[in-house]
This record gives C-alpha cells, sequence and structure tokens, in this order.
C-alpha cells in the first residue's frame, strides 16, 4: 500500500516563507500517516505570471525546506515552485525523497488564458519516479486537458507508469471538468490518479474550490473531491489491486501506438 497525503489548502500571495511556515505546521499533523505528501501548484506563491520577485533557483530556499522535511518526516514531499535556470523561468514540479534526492518535471503545457505563456518557458519531456515499488508519473495543472501528453504505454510486458499526479491552481469555474478529465485519466491509463488543488482566492481575482481526489483505474473514488478549506486527505492505493485489475482487464496490450513530438 502506498498513502499520499492531499494537502488542500489557501495560499499566501508571492509570500514563500509564510506558505513554508504554513505546511510544517500542517506536516505535524499527518505524523506518518503518509509517504507521499502532495502540495499543490505553486505552493510557495500561488499562481503568479510574473516571475521575477519569486522566482528561487534549486539551491534556494524552498527546495532546502522540502529535502529539511522530507529527511523529518521520512516521507517525500512534492508539488511545484517557481524556479530560475539559465535565464529561463520554470513552473517545475519537485519530488524529493526523503534521503534529498530529487526528481524535477518542468510544465509542459503553459497557461496562456493565464498568461503563463509570457514568461515561462515550456518543458520538454516526461519523467517517470520509482518509488517503493511504484512507477510514477507527475504532471502540473493544465497537462490535464492534454492527455496525449499523459498517455500511458505498454510495451515488453510492463507499463510507463502505475499512478499519474496532478499538481494544480484549478479556479472553481471549471471544477467539473477537472473531476471528469482526472476521472479519464485513470481509466484510459488503467492507473491510479491522485491530484491536489488549492482553495481560497488570488491576486488575479481567480477563485479555488478545491476538488483535490483520487481515483482508482476503474474511475471509483478513494478520495472523494469537496471543497474545504485546508483539508489533509489521506489516499490509501493498493499496487496488487491494480496489478490483478489489469491482468484481468488487459486492455494496455491493445492500445495505439503514438510519438509525441
Amino acid at each position: 500500500m502506498l498513502n499520499i497525503a492531499l494537502f488542500q489548502t489557501e495560499l499566501f500571495w508571492a509570500d514563500a516563507e509564510a506558505n513554508r511556515e504554513k505546511f510544517t505546521a500542517l506536516f505535524d499533523q499527518v505524523k506518518e500517516k503518509a509517504r507521499v505528501y502532495l502540495l499543490p501548484e505553486m505552493f510557495s506563491t500561488g499562481f503568479c505570471t510574473d516571475p521575477k520577485d519569486i522566482a528561487e533557483t534549486m539551491n534556494g530556499q524552498t527546495h532546502e525546506w522540502m529535502k529539511a522535511q522530507a529527511a523529518k518526516h521520512n516521507a517525500a514531499i512534492a508539488g511545484s515552485i517557481v524556479i530560475r535556470e539559465n535565464g529561463k523561468y520554470l513552473n517545475r514540479f519537485l519530488w524529493v525523497n526523503p534521503d534529498g534526492k530529487t526528481f524535477t518535471y518542468d510544465k509542459k503545457h503553459l497557461f496562456s488564458l493565464g498568461e503563463e505563456n509570457l514568461d515561462y518557458s515550456s518543458g520538454i519531456e516526461n519523467i517517470t519516479i520509482e518509488f517503493e515499488g511504484w512507477r510514477i508519473r507527475p504532471m502540473v495543472c493544465y497537462d490535464l486537458r492534454f492527455p496525449v501528453w499523459t498517455r500511458n504505454v505498454y510495451k515488453n510486458g510492463m507499463f510507463e507508469y502505475d499512478l499519474l499526479l496532478y499538481v494544480a491552481n484549478w479556479p472553481a469555474a471549471r471544477a467539473y471538468q477537472w473531476r471528469q478529465m482526472l476521472i479519464s485519466r485513470a481509466i484510459e491509463n488503467q492507473s491510479y490518479v491522485a491530484a491536489v488543488n488549492r482553495v481560497g482566492s488570488d491576486e488575479n481575482g481567480w477563485e479555488f474550490n478545491g476538488q483535490s481526489l483520487a481515483v482508482d483505474p476503474l474511475g471509483e473514488y478513494i478520495v472523494k473531491p469537496d471543497d474545504k478549506t485546508d483539508r489533509i486527505a489521506i489516499a490509501s492505493l493498493d499496487l496488487e489491486k491494480l496489478k490483478h485489475y489489469r491482468n484481468r482487464f488487459p486492455v494496455g496490450r491493445d492500445w495505439d501506438g503514438f510519438e509525441v513530438r
């Protein structure tokens, strides 16, 4: 079993220190109930489309804080922050293991409606994280609308991933689509899906109502979505159950081949 804690919270606008302090306190409430702590998109700042004054480096305080918290709680800490690297600004998902080893994924699909594409650079490749026998594929918010990018692959008797993770600042106005697409991603990829979204409002004038959830590969809820403030939900995922389902209904071997360009 893999237990994932979904931290559905409000965020302080452009105040990384305040957000780190908030999550530090929330982490203490979990107390060894989960092996993965999943935080929203841009959890240290909110969805800021002007990155100049908020961007950090990979040697910055937030990454160092994640490493310290992962070691303290003996859990992987994951979420996206704003990174400055090689003259570019990136909406970067960080997965930090308890030993400090870090995996990164840069958001591929930038939200042009919110002008994210003006100052941020797009990521160019997917990653697969291996953790305690699981193969995990991270995604960030708007990536959800692009199913080809998130498509699982079955090859040589193996699936590329077992779990899709989404971190988001997804506006309440499109909450129905959020729920339906997450369920679809689980069904079409024969994968678990866990997704965390923020609540409250931000300086862009957008309202957020959470709806963080987890679903199994049949599209059934493990964690049901709601709009509570500062909710911590624990999703328990069973890898053996997933393998049994894939063997019993081996649709993966009939998937169409494709290439993403």
